[in-house]
């Protein structure tokens, strides 16, 4: 066995609290070169009498490693523990202190889990696990009230530009909650509703009002009540790393320079602060001049944000925040402000924003969950049929499902399209059936799934500002067979909360083949989803153990031959697989 590639760390995402009564441990081994993996655990204050094995299960695989795992609940709430690992005839055992030919006296040199705190758990809202997000940009979704539409409107549904304004406000939003209560999405984000001159609104002139292009104040929480009375939970958007050069703040500091009261709200390398040759001598978001980055390690600037937060909260109940370009901001603002939304609502679900690996601000100290893009472009490279066969798929999925722990992957922010990247319909090459296939994957997978508004039906576009077209109201002009298609998804994932707490895992996912098998696994039912992502048809088999098995979505029985599941697949075609576990 190669025991470079054994790896285990004690208290991280490799070995963490799942729930107050368990702990999950996770190990790694090379791909495919460990038969077997053992945890031996214990009490380490009465080894004889509070000590038992516990196999593990590979629970994924990608290019390089296995990983493995297994949940433990200890009778007393503290763990010792080793790794037993085989491969053929060789054993070996994985301690803290190495590994070794030969079994240490427990608990000696054992990992420890000293006590399971409940005051420590990661615990995301609950609601979240079950919530279908529903992305609206207010300025594209609906104009409602013509008479607060800006100067520079344009028609609406003409092409877009970066500069565009189509007049879109929460009126809109309230005409067409009958649209989102059909389709069966429980919850909303929006992008930034304050005052701000763009379309995006994402450079914040005044935190503290809604947009008068939007509405006003009461037409929110009008918005908002009308939400919470259909079971729509609402999400705001806050932009905490950087303003516009017109925040007050900002604007105090350009006219009165280093005599400004409001100087360290900013990072200003120079006074007074300009933009010479395209660059700014301050920092701001990207090389945007006109967004000036705040200083959130100054206490008055964090006073500021945090005041603010709570006044909104406040005002209007809302359900969790959208935090923006969330990486740029320091871990010690994060970390009061999640306390500060918890003591307001301790339910409350915060989303970062961050592309990348994201484990450092997923501790349980800052963000619920964050932006799903990894996944996004994982899943829309494999369903475009361009090259990514199951094997990679398989590999790339398994590999950020091991980044966090169980209860993070089961918030995480799943998204197929959104305002900063292109829809899904233009990048799957306009062709609908791949579509359906990646919204069942979305629908099926670990996750909180999240539509960009239109992606129902059928809007298009590419990079900014094409993916912010305006959206479709007249129903002739609509793909209402799309729309039925999320709706019976959306309506599948909230009858089944095996889809929305199981365990996720492919069964198939094979080198030069784009057809795949997973499945997702609680104590009350198995539901495997089978997928034939080519141009040709496909019969797909797996072994299985037990029989009762029936079609999701037809309530057709499906038998055994063999001890094997059969499935037979159109090109680009799925079914859904479920049986009750007694």
């Amino acid at each position: 066995m190669q025991i470079e590639s054994f790896y285990h760390a004690p208290r991280s995402n490799w070995s963490y609290t799942y729930d107050k009564h368990t702990i999950h441990l996770r190990l790694r081994t090379k791909r495919d070169d460990v038969e077997e993996v053992v945890v031996e655990a214990g009490d380490k204050y009465d080894w004889e009498g509070h000590s038992d094995d516990h196999p593990m299960v590979r629970i994924a695989a990608d290019s390089l490693f296995d990983y493995w795992e297994v949940g433990i609940r200890p009778q007393h709430k503290r763990l010792s523990y080793c790794f037993r690992i085989r491969a053929g005839s060789e054993t070996l055992w994985m301690t803290e202190s190495g590994v070794h030919s030969e079994r240490a006296t427990p608990p000696g040199g054992y990992y420890e889990y000293p006590y399971i705190h409940a005051i420590d758990i990661f615990s995301a809202p609950e609601w979240a696990k079950s919530a279908v997000f529903y992305q609206i940009m207010p300025d594209r979704f609906a104009n409602g009230d013509p008479d607060n539409d800006p100067e520079h409107v344009r028609p609406w549904g003409v092409e877009v530009t970066h500069e565009s304004h189509f007049g879109g406000d929460l009126q809109g939003v309230l005409d067409h909650l009958d649209h989102l209560s059909e389709l069966g999405v429980n919850a909303i984000y929006f992008t930034p509703l304050f005052t701000s001159p763009s379309n995006h609104k994402y450079d914040t002139v005044d935190y503290r009002e809604v947009d008068p292009q939007f509405g006003d104040k009461a037409l929110l929480r009008k918005v908002v009540d009308a939400c919470h009375k259909r079971n729509i939970k609402v999400v705001l958007d806050a932009v905490l790393n950087h303003c516009s050069e017109d925040f007050e703040p900002f604007r105090d500091v350009l006219e009165k320079g280093e005599d400004s009261a409001y100087k360290d709200w900013f990072h200003i390398h120079k006074f007074p602060p300009a933009v010479e040759d395209g660059k700014a001598n301050y920092e701001t978001f990207g090389f945007f001049g006109h967004m000036p980055k705040l200083n959130t390690a100054n206490p008055e600037t964090k006073r500021y944000l945090l005041e603010l937060t709570e006044y909104w909260m406040n005002e209007l109940g809302i359900d969790g925040w959208r935090l923006d370009v969330a990486d740029e901001v320091d871990h010690h603002f994060w970390r009061e402000y999640r306390q500060v939304v918890k003591k307001m609502n301790p339910e409350a679900y915060i989303i970062g924003e961050v592309w990348s690996d994201s484990m450092t601000w997923l501790q349980g100290d800052q963000f619920d969950s964050v932006m799903n893009y990894p996944f996004a472009n994982t899943a829309l490279d494999f369903f475009s049929g361009a090259g990514m066969d199951g094997a990679h798929f398989a590999n790339r999925l398994s590999a950020l499902l091991m980044r966090y722990p169980q209860q993070t992957n089961e918030v995480i922010f799943n998204l197929l399209s959104g305002h900063d990247i292109p829809r899904v319909l233009t990048r799957l090459g306009e062709d609908k059936r791949r579509v359906k296939l990646a919204v069942v994957f979305l629908m099926t997978y670990i996750g909180t799934p999240c539509i960009f508004y239109g992606d129902e039906i059928g809007l298009k576009g590419g990079d900014d500002p094409d993916c912010r077209p305006c959206m479709v109201w007249e129903e002739e002009r609509q793909d209402r067979e799309l729309f039925d298609f999320y709706r019976l998804l959306i309506g599948l994932r909230s009858e089944h909360p095996v889809l929305r707490r199981g365990h996720f895992r492919f069964l198939k996912s094979d080198i030069s083949d784009l057809r795949i098998v997973y499945e997702r696994l609680d104590e009350e039912m198995h539901m495997t989803v089978w997928m034939n992502n080519t141009e040709e048809p496909a019969t797909l088999a797996h072994p299985m153990e037990t029989d009762d098995w029936q079609d999701a979505l037809s309530g057709e029985a499906v038998p055994l031959t063999d001890g094997e599941l059969r499935v037979e697949l159109a090109p680009l075609d799925y079914r859904i697989l479920y049986r009750t576990i007694s």
